[in-house]
């Protein structure tokens, strides 16, 4: 009942968005160009080979995004849509091929893919929304309609999938989000977090952020901290503060689990760069006006007491924040209506593990972890995932699709499993240890 509730509610919120939209510099711009102030590159995409032969290879700009398409010899009747992650504020628009081996394996296996450059950069994930489900309409008039559809990418193009399952139901199959930005809003209340944390830890007032922050006030709080000389794999250069941080930096990216501290060296400064000033003002220019942390409670709450001390920051387009409607960047309410099985970095802290958690939890909350399967993976760059550990779980997406049982996930939404020393073991590529960062996890335990 509440599935059928949301989805009349999602289904009307899209019939008001299409037949409510104002009038815009679109409608004077041919559907084959980009929007101003876009361009478009696109090199032609060399087919592949495969045991049949060269796959045909499409490519074209449909409703103001580029395209490519590429149907094996022998077309297995089902078609995979692959959805790219954030692009930043370029003005170039570009399109993705399935990454980590995919693509070979793909149309190796007699599936068409398609995938668009969105109309829109920034964090847009209403034109990704958008651009991938139209793309998917002109490949059935192009070709034929699939027999299934299915919802594949990485990253902001996760927060895509999750809302493209609630925007449009039942249109896709199966999804395969990886290190997916499944909890939408709450991404940025954690770049938040980071920034205003280590203000109060270091004494430094930097919010608003002012025009110098990473070159002036960054600098002083890394030096407070004793952050400036901590490196990965290095020795622990921390003082009791920069300790603090560290600790609410794993709790608030998804509690204490292997790997946790040590992937703090690899982002302590990357984090700082998520809170210099915006570069616009629109929503995907500047998606720090959905962020919060109002209501936050920061553990350990020790040596320093910042959970009184701290500053907060509320909403500043409470709006767009709490509205059901497809925005630039629109809330995932949890309600998959496809089989979704998702990959996840132990130790990313771009889009942390916590996003795992908040979607497993809101569709627990649905009774729909029947249709979630969530995969933990021990390393800590973003999206750093082996062609034998995305192969893997496309193979048992498919399976599962296609009438098989429902595959394997770890328990991410438990806290005291997540913690134990092997977590994230079961789903990891053993010969993938230790490139990467997976050396800054201790080996995993050999199979038994």
């Amino acid at each position: 009942m509440r599935l059928r509730r949301f989805l009349s509610v999602a289904a009307s919120a899209a019939m008001v968005l299409s037949l409510g939209a104002a009038p815009s510099a679109a409608a004077s711009v041919p559907d084959d160009r980009p929007l101003p102030p876009y361009t478009i590159s696109n090199p032609p995409l060399p087919p592949l080979t495969t045991a049949g032969g060269p796959t045909t290879v499409r490519q074209g700009v449909y409703h103001h995004a580029a395209y490519d398409i590429e149907i094996p010899p022998h077309w297995n009747g089902e078609l995979v849509m692959w959805a790219h992650g954030y692009r930043g504020q370029d003005t170039v628009l570009t399109v993705d091929t399935p990454d980590f081996g995919l693509r070979q394996k793909l149309v190796g296996e007699g599936y068409a893919w398609a995938a668009s450059s969105y109309a829109d950069n920034g964090y847009d994930v209403r034109a990704g929304v958008v651009g991938t489900h139209d793309l998917a309409g002109l490949f059935a008039r192009l070709r034929q309609r699939p027999r299934r559809t299915y919802i594949a990418g990485v990253s902001m193009g996760g927060h895509v999938i999750g809302r493209s399952l609630e925007q449009y139901p039942f249109q896709y199959a199966g999804a395969l989000p990886m290190c997916g930005v499944l909890g939408d809003d709450r991404l940025f209340d954690f770049f938040l977090d980071y920034n205003t944390v280590a203000q109060d830890l270091a004494g430094v007032d930097a919010y608003p952020p002012p025009a110098d922050y990473l070159t002036n006030a960054v600098p002083r709080i890394e030096t407070a901290l004793g952050l400036d000389g901590l490196r990965p794999g290095g020795p622990d250069t921390t003082n009791a503060l920069g300790k603090q941080l560290r600790a609410i930096t794993v709790n608030r990216s998804g509690g204490a689990r292997p790997g946790a501290e040590a992937a703090f060296s690899v982002w302590k400064d990357f984090l700082f760069g998520l809170g210099a000033p915006p570069t616009g003002t629109s929503l995907s220019e500047d998606p720090g006006q959905l962020a919060t942390n109002v209501h936050t409670v920061y553990r350990p709450d020790t040596p320093v007491a910042v959970n009184r001390t701290v500053r907060r920051i509320p909403v500043a387009d409470p709006a767009d924040r709490y509205s059901p409607r497809l925005s630039q960047i629109p809330r995932i309410f949890g309600f998959p209506t496809a089989k979704t099985l998702t990959l996840h970095g132990l130790g990313d802290m771009f889009v942390p593990f916590s996003m795992e958690q908040a979607y497993g939890s809101e569709v627990a909350g649905h009774h729909l972890s029947g249709l979630v399967v969530q995969r933990a993976i021990r390393s800590a760059s973003h999206c750093e995932f082996s062609p034998a550990e995305a192969g893997r779980a496309w193979d048992d997406l498919a399976g599962w699709v296609r009438g098989g049982r429902r595959p394997a996930g770890d328990a991410v939404t438990n806290p005291s499993l997540v913690a134990e020393p092997d977590f994230g073991c079961r789903f990891s590529d053993p010969s993938a240890y230790p490139t990467g960062t997976r050396g800054l996890f201790p080996p995993c335990p050999a199979a038994k």
